[in-house]
C-alpha cells in the first residue's frame, strides 16, 4: 500500500488482521482512531494492531504519499469521524492515538470538541517542533538534490528511527537485532529500506509534511489550555530529534487532565521498537475505560502471558534472593507445600498481614496464578492511583504493572463489585499503616474494630482466606521510621504532600482502613533469608448470611480471621528455626550440587 502510488484523498482503513477480531474483542469496545506520524501510512500500528484490536475498534488513517490535503483539511477529517463515532455509541469515549504530527490533529480536534468524550495518547507528540533539529531541515533539504535528501542524518533518523532496536517482522527478512549480524547484512537491509523510503517520500513531499508540522504545532501550542480530554503522553527519553521528556513536563503541566509515561531508553519511533507495547502501556497507566468513567472492575482485562511474565521479571531478583516457600491448608486440616489447598472458584477474600513495604506483594500476585491459575485482585491505597503521587515516585509508571495485575482502588463498591464478579480478592486491614510500621512492630496486626469486610463477605456467600507471611526481617533492618523521620529538620513538607487528605483513607467513618497516609522508611539490607506463606484453612459464609448481619456474631468471625493469621505468622516464625535453607548461602550451595532449577527443601510441614 505504501509503495503503490494510490493517490485519492485521505481515507481509514482498518487492518486485515483485525477484521477477524470480533469474536475475540471485548464487549462494548470503544473506537480508535490511529493517527500516522510524518510516513502518513501507519507504519507505527505494524506491531500492535493485533493486540488493539481485542480491546478496540481499531481504524487508521491513511494519507496516500503524494496527498497534499492541509492540517485543518486533516483536522477536519478526523473530527468528522470522531463526532460520527461519538454519536453511534454515545456513552464509550473515542481514543486517537497519535504520532508526532499525529498528536498534535488529536490535540486540535480536542480543542474543537471539547464535549465529547476522548481520550488521547500522544506518542513523542510534534508540539515541541519549534524547539527541535527539524525546524531548520526543510530549509536544509532545498540544496540537497534528490535523492541524496535521505541521506541527511536526522532526516533518516526521523523517518526509520533506531534501525537497531527494530524487530526483523519490521525492519524486514534477513536481519534481527537480537542475533549477531555481519556489517554487510546490516548494510544490505539498510540500503533495502532506504530505497522503499526514495519511493514512498520524495524531498518535495518531505518538505510538505515538515511544513504540516510546523503549522500544525503553532496552532496547538496557543490552544493547549483548552484542551479539556483526558490525556496520556508517552515520551521517548532517547529521542533523537525531538525534546520529549521535557514537552511530556510542559503538556502535563498545561493540560488539566494529562499523565505522562517516559521510557528513558527509547528513541523517536518508539512504536516501532521490540521492547514496547502500547496495548500494555494504554493498560497500565489506566487509560483503558469503556464507558464515560473509568470502572476499575469492569472495565479490566486480565493480564496476558506477556504481562504476566513481565510481572514475573520485574521481582525476580526478590523471588531468587529469597526463594519463597508457599504452603496451604487442605480441607481436613492438613498443611502442604504448594497450592493445593486453595479454593480454585471464588468469590473468595484472601486477608492476612502486610509486610513491611509490601515486599509479599510481588511473589504472592505472580506466583498464585502461576501454581494455580487463580487471578488476585487487590484493594490497593488510593495513593497508587493518583495523579500528583505519579509526579513524587522517581518513576512515573511505578505502579502500572500493579494495575495491569488487577489492584483496584480500596473502596467499598469496589469490593462489593468484585465479589459479586466471583473474584479472588486480596484485603489487607491493616492497610499501609502495616506496610509502614514502626520498630519493633513486625508481625503485629494493626487492624480496625469493625467487621466490615465479614459482612461483605457473607452477602456473596465469599469463602474468608486467612493467610500468614514472615520473612521481612531475614532481607532487611529498618532504620528510620516515621517517628524518626519527623525529627528531620524539613520532612514536614514532604509529609504534607504524602498525606494530603486526598491521599488518606476513610479519614470520616471507622472502617477497615481509617486515615491512613503515605510516608516513606529508610531500610538496610542483610544477608537475605527467605520468605514463607501459608495460606490457612477457608472459612465458609455460604449460608450465614442472616446470622452475620448480626453485630456480635460478625465480631466474632472477624476475631476468629484476625486469630488465624495470627497463627499464622507465628506457625512460621517457628517452623522457619528448623529450615536448614533458611539462609541465602545455604541454598546457593545446595542449587550448586543439584541444578539452579532443582527446588530448594525447607522444613516438614
Amino acid at each position: 500500500m505504501a509503495r503503490r502510488k494510490d493517490g485519492g484523498s485521505p481515507r481509514w482503513f482498518s487492518p486485515l488482521e483485525c477484521g477477524g477480531a470480533g469474536g475475540e474483542r471485548v464487549s462494548g469496545a470503544p473506537t480508535l482512531l490511529y493517527l500516522p506520524g510524518i510516513d502518513g501510512i501507519g507504519l507505527g500500528l505494524i506491531r500492535h494492531h493485533e493486540k488493539l484490536a481485542k480491546m478496540f475498534e481499531l481504524w487508521c488513517l491513511h494519507i496516500p504519499v503524494e496527498d497534499r490535503t492541509s492540517f485543518e483539511g486533516l483536522v477536519e477529517l478526523v473530527e468528522t469521524t470522531v463526532k460520527s463515532e461519538s454519536s453511534r455509541a454515545s456513552d464509550r469515549p473515542v481514543y486517537l492515538v497519535g504520532e508526532s504530527v499525529g498528536a498534535c490533529i488529536a490535540l486540535a480536534v480536542a480543542v474543537r470538541n471539547p464535549d465529547i468524550d476522548l481520550v488521547l495518547i500522544l506518542v513523542n507528540p510534534g508540539t515541541s517542533f519549534h524547539k527541535s533539529q527539524l525546524q531548520t531541515l526543510s530549509a536544509f533539504l532545498n540544496f540537497v538534490p534528490e535523492p541524496l535528501h535521505l541521506t541527511t542524518p536526522q532526516l533518516l533518523t526521523f523517518l526509520t528511527g533506531n534501525f537497531m532496536k527494530m524487530p526483523s517482522t519490521v525492519v524486514g527478512r534477513g536481519f534481527s537485532p537480537e542475533e549477531d549480524n555481519t556489517l554487510s547484512e546490516i548494510t544490505s537491509s539498510l540500503l533495502s529500506s532506504l530505497m522503499f523510503l526514495v519511493d514512498i517520500l520524495t524531498k518535495e513531499s518531505i518538505i510538505w509534511k515538515l511544513k504540516i508540522l510546523k503549522t500544525a504545532a503553532s496552532f496547538v501550542n496557543s490552544r493547549l489550555h483548552a484542551v479539556k480530554a483526558q490525556t496520556l503522553v508517552l515520551a521517548s527519553g532517547n529521542d533523537e530529534l525531538l525534546p520529549s521528556s521535557q514537552e511530556a513536563e510542559k503538556l502535563r503541566d498545561a493540560i488539566e487532565k494529562c499523565r505522562t509515561r517516559l521510557f528513558r531508553d527509547n528513541g523517536h519511533k518508539i512504536l516501532l521498537e521490540a521492547e514496547f507495547d502500547l496495548a500494555t502501556t494504554i493498560k497500565g497507566a489506566g487509560y483503558y475505560r469503556r464507558s464515560r468513567k473509568t470502572d476499575f472492575v469492569s472495565d479490566y482485562l486480565p493480564p496476558t502471558p506477556d504481562e504476566l511474565q513481565q510481572a514475573i521479571n520485574r521481582d525476580r531478583i526478590l523471588n531468587f534472593i529469597t526463594d519463597p516457600v508457599l504452603l496451604s491448608t487442605l480441607p481436613d486440616g492438613k498443611i502442604v507445600r504448594g497450592l493445593a489447598g486453595l479454593p480454585r472458584e471464588g468469590p473468595a477474600v484472601l486477608v492476612g498481614y502486610h509486610m513491611l513495604l509490601g515486599l509479599e506483594l510481588g511473589p504472592m500476585v505472580t506466583g498464585v496464578p502461576s501454581s494455580t491459575g487463580v487471578h488476585i485482585r487487590g484493594l490497593a491505597h488510593p495513593f497508587m492511583f493518583d495523579k500528583n503521587s505519579e509526579q513524587i515516585m522517581p518513576d512515573s509508571a511505578h505502579f502500572d504493572l500493579h494495575r495491569i495485575m488487577g489492584a483496584v482502588p480500596v473502596t467499598g463498591s469496589n469490593f462489593y463489585k468484585l465479589l459479586a464478579d466471583k473474584e479472588f480478592v486480596l484485603l489487607y486491614p491493616g492497610g499501609a499503616r502495616e506496610a509502614l510500621h514502626r520498630k519493633g512492630e513486625e508481625y503485629k496486626l494493626f487492624w480496625p474494630d469493625q467487621p466490615e469486610f465479614v459482612r461483605m463477605a457473607s452477602r456473596f456467600g465469599a469463602a474468608i482466606i486467612p493467610f500468614g507471611v514472615v520473612g521481612e526481617d531475614d532481607i532487611c533492618d529498618l532504620l528510620l521510621d516515621y517517628n524518626d523521620l519527623q525529627k528531620l529538620p524539613f520532612y514536614d513538607m514532604l509529609d504534607k504532600v504524602l498525606t494530603r487528605d486526598g491521599l488518606k483513607l476513610r479519614t470520616d467513618s471507622m472502617g477497615e482502613l481509617q486515615d491512613q497516609g503515605m510516608h516513606p522508611v529508610v531500610v538496610a539490607p542483610k544477608v537475605p533469608g527467605r520468605f514463607y506463606f501459608i495460606f490457612g484453612k477457608p472459612i465458609e459464609t455460604r449460608g450465614r448470611e442472616k446470622e452475620l448481619r448480626d453485630r456480635d456474631e460478625a465480631q466474632r468471625l472477624y476475631l476468629q480471621v484476625k486469630y488465624e493469621v495470627e497463627s499464622c505468622i507465628n506457625y512460621l516464625k517457628e517452623k522457619r528455626e528448623k529450615d536448614p535453607y533458611r539462609s541465602i548461602l545455604h541454598r546457593l550451595l545446595y542449587q550448586a550440587v543439584h541444578g539452579p532449577n532443582t527446588e530448594i527443601p525447607t522444613f516438614e510441614p
